[in-house]
């Protein structure tokens, strides 16, 4: 066994070891770092690394398996400083080996929160081991009040009791840390998975009905293909189980053996280069993906479900989306042609006709001042519209949904630039 510490069974720890795969060196280190149950630990450990890099998973199993008292939080669902410290008192109230009604508890300030915490400690017979306080997704502190990732830093020493507050986020510490200072907890670094690890982790959950070796070559054939643009282990899961069964069809009709891996790739070849194209978009279902492998059919067919096509704007933001894209894919010196009704003759030099035979799809799209498109808005717009401060609030907010993005410096005031950075289709699906 990789894990051992005198002061818990081995047989606990072996188990916890099967638990949590490619991450003994992590456990180790909070184990040494945790000690014995009644000894006190460090105030507050600080735990990021990147999505799926198994932080909540190892802390919710460690703390279990070794049955140590603990709360865990998610500031997601908590978002207000008042959710999230009663939650934590109320889950504190079912901690001990005789849990009892958990009764909800107001809690509106931190100096309630260390008076009714001591409270809990005592009444739950706690006072002789480390209370365990884990908050997931602990970015969201930044969101609340001021006094609130301080005071969690060093609750140890603001209660007197043995409790340690250990913080779950996938940014680093250096963009919790506040402008006045607080107590620097103790970090520790979570590493993305291998490709190794990633091949030991999604092997062990292979079918009863197939043996371990053909279910670890097509976990082998999968990394190889997603590997490069995809390391989030949720995500492979997800791809391994709905493209198994495609896997097996060669195996299940008698044309090959489970052995004959040439054959096996051919068949699953196209599927996973088709789900290559939906990887964490997530635009189909899984039954749909299902039925459209057993029809042979293509995800293009399910383009209503897409979730480009389906970006819900407000009225005249879409205009404003329409006439960014022509002020950007069309020349300016084509506007007096497009939207003018009384443009006059327009002379069709050789210079235009030599430019016009490169399309301006090809050619990317191009920066344009403001009042450009505002006016090509005017005209494309059936009913009149004020240019008021709601028009400008809604290019604001195509720029920060990443329809828009600006060109040029910040400080242009009087004359912003702008590019449309969406696809033809995107623009297509919109005017419809």
């Amino acid at each position: 066994p990789n894990l051992e510490h005198p002061a818990y069974p081995a047989a606990a720890l072996l188990r916890l070891e099967s638990l949590v795969p490619c991450r003994e060196s992590q456990v180790s280190m909070l184990l040494s770092i945790f000690g014995e149950r009644q000894q006190f630990s460090f105030p507050s450990i600080f735990i990021y690394g990147h999505t799926s890099s198994g932080k909540t998973y190892v802390m919710q199993n460690l703390l279990k398996t070794l049955q140590l008292p603990h709360v865990f939080v998610n500031c997601v669902e908590y978002f207000t400083s008042q959710l999230l410290l009663e939650e934590i008192l109320v889950q504190l109230q079912s901690c001990s080996s005789k849990p009892e009604q958990a009764s909800h508890v107001r809690c509106n300030t931190s100096n309630d929160f260390v008076r009714l915490f001591k409270q809990a400690v005592v009444s739950q017979e706690l006072q002789d081991q480390t209370v365990y306080i884990v908050l997931d997704r602990a970015e969201q502190l930044r969101e609340m009040e001021a006094n609130i990732l301080p005071a969690f830093l060093r609750l140890q020493e603001l209660t007197d009791r043995n409790v340690t507050v250990i913080l779950l986020s996938e940014i680093v510490w250096e963009l919790f840390r506040p402008s006045t200072g607080c107590f620097e907890p103790l970090t520790l670094y979570f590493p993305d998975y291998s490709i190794g690890h990633l091949q030991k982790i999604l092997s062990q959950n292979h079918p009863p009905e197939y043996s371990a070796d053909f279910y670890a070559a097509y976990i082998n054939i999968l990394l190889g293909v997603f590997y490069n643009v995809c390391r989030d282990l949720k995500e492979l899961q997800h791809l391994a189980v709905l493209n198994f069964s495609k896997y097996c069809e060669p195996v299940v009709s008698g044309e090959a053996n489970e052995r004959d891996t040439r054959k096996l790739w051919k068949n699953i070849e196209p599927h996973l280069k088709k789900a290559m194209q939906t990887v964490y978009l997530r635009e189909i279902s899984s039954s749909q993906w299902e039925r459209l492998q057993d029809d042979d059919g293509d995800p293009g067919q399910l383009k209503g479900l897409s979730a480009h096509t389906h970006v819900e704007l407000p009225y005249y933001s879409k205009f404003l989306l329409i006439a960014a894209y022509l002020a950007s894919y069309n020349p300016v010196r084509t506007d007096k042609r497009f939207f003018l009704k009384h443009h006059g003759k327009i002379r069709k030099t050789n210079f235009m006709k030599k430019h016009e035979k490169t399309s301006n799809h090809l050619l990317g799209p191009k920066p344009f001042p403001l009042d450009r498109l505002l006016a090509i808005l005017y005209s494309i717009v059936d009913n009149r519209v004020a240019p008021t401060a709601n028009i400008f609030t809604q290019i604001t907010s195509l720029v920060t949904l990443q329809l828009l993005s600006v060109v040029g410096h910040n400080d242009q005031l009087d004359v912003p630039r702008y590019k449309c950075t969406v696809s033809l289709d995107f623009i297509r699906a919109i005017a419809r």
